[in-house]
């Protein structure tokens, strides 16, 4: 269950096609925990911010800028603009929760007898899997620069996590989901 979101586009006119007389302003956003794409409904007069986190958790106590949310929507479902921010925001969210993502490093196993989790993040191949799994194996990774200290082929991890969720919203054929839930 996802408490807060991350904006992605903010409709105030609601969408631009269908046949309805009444339009309502609407939200696409960014699950934060699960990353799960949602269309939002936002309280009458307030102020939405493309990136702004906001609380759409059960307590409506706590909803000072969204009204509910509409419905889960797919990557196809997102306006251009919501897609061309996604990347930035999940990059956002990924470099705000390091030690959830580090500890993906520290704790990927393998999927199946031939596939690792690691080799699913675009980047990390084979030889570079191994050098991750033995450099662990000495003392756990405690921090992004310290993945791309002691295994020089991961510049950029935090990047490659970030590829692997984008991979994971945008290709529903995507055998396996390490981050994003269904």
């Amino acid at each position: 269950m996802e408490d807060y979101a991350y904006i992605l586009d903010y409709l105030a006119q609601g969408m631009p096609v269908g046949g309805s007389y009444k339009r309502e302003p609407l939200c696409y956003a960014l699950g934060e925990s699960e990353f799960k794409l949602f269309e939002l409904v936002p309280l009458e007069n307030a102020i939405i911010n493309i990136g702004e986190r906001v609380y759409i958790g059960k307590d409506p106590a706590k909803r000072d800028k969204i009204s509910h949310v509409k419905r889960r929507v797919n990557y196809d479902d997102l306006t251009h603009a919501a897609k061309a921010e996604l990347e930035y925001i999940i990059e956002d969210i990924v470099r705000n929760n390091p030690d959830r993502f580090v500890r993906f490093f520290n704790e990927a196993q393998s999927i199946s007898t031939k596939k690792h989790m690691l080799e699913e993040i675009p980047g990390i191949g084979n030889k570079t899997m191994w050098a991750l799994i033995e450099e662990r194996r000495k003392k756990p990774f405690t921090s992004f620069e310290d993945i791309s200290e002691r295994v020089p082929a991961v510049k950029h991890p935090e990047k490659l996590i970030t590829k692997r969720i984008e991979l994971e919203l945008s290709d529903p054929r995507q055998k396996y989901r390490i981050f994003v839930s269904r």
